[in-house]
């Protein structure tokens, strides 16, 4: 650090040393500074402003809206701090102040790894393992809610299931929600909700803090008891930017427990608004149902009867008709034809009757002894008595000569 050489006989008006003390201060090197907050007053503009004091000393402390605006917690009075800034003055009163830039809350690095660790030991056993969520209930008569009985929490929940659905009960198990006995009192009521079972559904929180405020709901005791709880459990611990190890165990995790509340309770309203559409669509459907029955019905009145089965007969009989037709004209051919070819057969049987070709001047001569048909003249003898038979009748004769 530069020293500064100061004129002996230099009398400085008050401004000029505050500007000097000021220039001094501020090349004074970025410093980290541990202590408790007090006096902390906000501003409408977003500026912070408050005292860090320890157990001896105080100092004043102002943090810019910039600054402010990447804080993970609320500051409040009592909180231990760990603050990063550059050391300024304040011109007008003479007073100097540290000028925040960074500030957490003292211890909350260890804490957060503590949780890390803790975390990856209880994922190894399959502790937040999706297979083991359970559905919350769509329409629960109870509600379990483990919280502070005095804490704004409690109340929200309240005024939130009274507003969506009076019909809900809500059964509170008191608990300590922070200090070094709130991990057993959450474990103990969770598992009697289990045990007598109080409850459809089960809200494990409070409202928001500090991450060491919060830390009972990532006590490795309580996420056993919530994995363990038969019931479904919604994890609700702090505000929206808040975590706990609870958040993974828990079957359902909300942002807030106004937000759980406003997830475990359906509105009333919209359940009998829902319920009142799904009746006029069902009463819809049964009288389309009852329209279709009855033109099914109908149809098997005696006249459509008679007509659907005329229009069945119908064609049956006209193809009936048109085989009989067609069987008719088929035979009258056949019977036809057949007639024609026995006229052809009889033709050439009387053609070729000997009674025919005797008609036409021929006969028959045969042998009278013998009987036998004479073809051959040289096969008679002198004198043999022959058989004419003509036309008609009969004639006797003798060979008297042959010629061949």
């Amino acid at each position: 650090m530069n020293q500064i050489t100061l004129p002996q006989d230099k009398v400085f008006s008050v401004t000029e040393l505050n500007n000097l003390i000021k220039e001094l201060l501020e090349g004074f090197p970025v410093i980290q500074l541990e202590g408790e907050i007090s006096n902390y007053r906000p501003n409408s503009s977003g500026h912070l402003y408050f005292n860090l004091k320890d157990a001896n000393s105080i100092i004043s402390a102002v943090m810019f809206r910039g600054a402010a605006y990447s804080l993970g917690f609320v500051p409040k009075d009592g909180m231990k701090v760990h603050v990063t800034g550059k050391l300024s003055v304040y011109g007008p009163q003479g007073k100097y102040q540290i000028v925040i830039s960074k500030m957490t809350i003292a211890g909350e690095g260890e804490i957060l790894r503590m949780i890390e660790e803790r975390k990856r030991l209880l994922a190894a056993e399959g502790l937040f393992d999706q297979a083991r969520k359970k559905r919350l209930p769509l329409f629960p008569s109870t509600i379990g809610v483990v919280t502070s009985p005095t804490g704004a929490a409690l109340r929200d929940i309240l005024q939130i299931t009274k507003r969506r659905n009076k019909c809900i009960s809500v059964v509170v198990l008191p608990s300590l929600v922070q200090g070094t006995e709130a991990a057993e009192t959450i474990v103990r009521q969770i598992r009697n909700a289990n045990r007598a079972k109080l409850c459809d559904v089960l809200i494990v929180g409070r409202g928001g803090g500090s991450l060491e405020d919060l830390l009972p709901f990532s006590e490795e005791s309580v996420i056993r008891a919530i994995a363990e709880s038969e019931i479904p459990v919604v994890s609700a611990v702090g505000h929206e930017i808040d975590w706990a190890l609870s958040d993974y165990a828990a079957d359902l995790r909300a942002p807030t427990p106004s937000a759980a509340a406003e997830i475990v309770v359906p509105e009333l309203s919209k359940v009998l608004q829902a319920l009142m559409q799904y009746s006029q669509t069902l009463h819809q459907y049964m009288l389309a149902r009852v329209e279709k029955i009855r033109l099914t019905v109908k149809s098997f009145d005696p006249q459509n009867l008679e007509l659907k089965f005329r229009s069945i007969e119908q064609p049956l009989l006209q193809r009936f008709d048109n085989a009989k037709d067609d069987l008719f004209n088929n035979i009258t051919e056949k019977v036809r034809d057949t007639r024609q070819k026995i006229d052809n057969c009889m033709t050439i049987l009387e053609n070729a009757s000997p009674q025919t070709i005797f008609d036409r001047g021929y006969s028959m001569v045969r042998e009278m002894q013998s009987g036998t048909i004479v073809r051959d003249a040289s096969t008679l003898a002198n004198g043999t008595e022959l058989e004419i038979i003509p036309a008609n009748g009969r004639i006797h004769a003798a060979v008297t000569g042959i010629e061949k």
